[in-house]
């Protein structure tokens, strides 16, 4: 039988581990591609996320992402409104990109190399995210950037296809505001 001080650490750790959580409002995700060779900038406005990460144990770790398609925003209305249709993120068949870890190495002092699976209009792909933490009080931020290409996601087909109109590498940043994070 185990005692009730057994079972109150057990109950802590588990409070504990689950206590990390992504702060929303000091966090960003954006995203930039070339139109007719001019930078466009748009930004994930709905996204959340798990996490399980000790920077001290980076290889136990574990990271879900999960960004509501439908908050893609560019500034006018006009292109948000475009960007759900079916030829670009299809919001109504997919209404969520998930990106989920495989494995996290450290890369050095407050460096992390995270390998996950992108899930984007049920098109998933192997990537490679650099992430560097730093602390800010009690918030520890992640932040970094990689490319996707569109295409390999089925983001902008038909006549969007056209990579002399939309460039297909899309470099996304992010900054995620995380409470609950080990000390560095």
């Amino acid at each position: 039988m185990k005692t009730p001080l057994l079972i109150a650490c057990a109950l802590l750790g588990t409070a504990a581990a689950s206590a990390q959580k992504l702060e929303p409002a000091q966090s960003e995700i954006v995203f930039t591609f070339r139109q007719m060779g001019v930078p466009v900038e748009g930004r994930f406005t709905r996204f959340s996320g798990q996490f399980a990460f000790d920077p001290k144990k980076p290889e136990a770790g574990k990271v879900t992402l999960n960004i509501d398609t439908g908050g893609a925003r560019f500034g006018a209305p006009e292109t948000d409104g475009e960007a759900a249709k079916a030829d670009w993120f299809n919001i109504a068949k997919f209404p969520q990109a998930t990106l989920e870890s495989t494995a996290i190495k450290a890369a050095g002092p407050g460096k992390y190399e995270l390998a996950g699976k992108l899930t984007i209009k049920g098109s998933v792909r192997d990537v490679q995210v650099p992430v560097t933490l730093t602390r800010s009080g009690a918030v520890t931020l992640a932040t970094g950037a990689f490319t996707v290409k569109r295409l390999e996601f089925k983001i902008g087909e038909g006549e969007w296809s056209d990579t002399s109109m939309v460039a297909n590498e899309v470099q996304v940043k992010f900054k995620l505001a995380l409470s609950g994070i080990a000390a560095l």
